[in-house]
């Protein structure tokens, strides 16, 4: 989150963010961003709270700043398939693996258990299907032998916080969308997701 408000205020051209909403009301987050001069609030939720009725709610609170883009930073609720539905094409998530391989939690682990030589981050289109909205970009880094669960998840973060920001300027910028199932980039259905930093110079990588 503080890299995207950061980003934000390099390039003020690109997008501005409106809100910084969370279901924890001690959320780190939060302190940041007023901190940053930026509005936040809290919509409480815990593990009992109805997920559509919490969706709803949600909606309420973001609609009053009708945002053009919802970008999940740390929001780690489910969110109901109404939802999804409300806002299509116009969630983004980031998640720390190199989908379609390992959705859902403990990326870091799976990924150590099973000695692959490359992990990473990828930033996705929102579905109701967990972590199986269309690829945007993915950012590689390498498994070292003596790599743990902390020393990996630092490395993919410091590409996340790359990587991300990039696809919210893309968006921002009326160059990236999200139509027949399939992320477009500058008029071009993505095959396969943008690898930084390798991407064409000319999309501004």
């Amino acid at each position: 989150m503080r890299a995207l408000i950061e980003r934000s205020r390099e390039r003020p051209q690109a997008y501005e963010v409106a809100l910084v909403l969370s279901d924890q009301p001690a959320a780190l987050g939060l302190t940041v961003a007023r901190d940053l001069g930026l509005a936040a609030r809290t919509l409480p939720a815990d593990r009992s709270s109805d997920r559509v009725e919490y969706g709803r709610a949600l909606a309420a609170v973001i609609d009053q700043c009708a945002p053009s883009l919802i970008v999940l930073a740390g929001f780690m609720r489910i969110l109901s398939a109404e939802f999804v539905d409300r806002y299509a094409g116009r969630i983004l998530n980031i998640h720390p693996s190199l989908l379609p391989k390992y959705p859902g939690l403990h990326t870091h682990r799976k990924v150590i258990a099973a000695h692959d030589p490359v992990h990473g981050a990828t930033v996705h289109f929102v579905t109701a299907e967990l972590d199986g909205g269309p690829r945007i970009i993915q950012a590689r880094v390498k498994v070292n032998p003596d790599d743990d669960e902390d020393t990996l998840a630092a490395r993919v973060q410091t590409q996340e916080h790359r990587i991300y920001p990039v696809a919210v300027r893309w968006y921002c910028e009326g160059r990236l969308r999200c139509r027949e199932g399939r992320a477009w980039l500058d008029g071009t259905a993505l095959a396969e997701p943008v690898l930084y930093p390798d991407g064409d110079p000319a999309r501004g990588d």
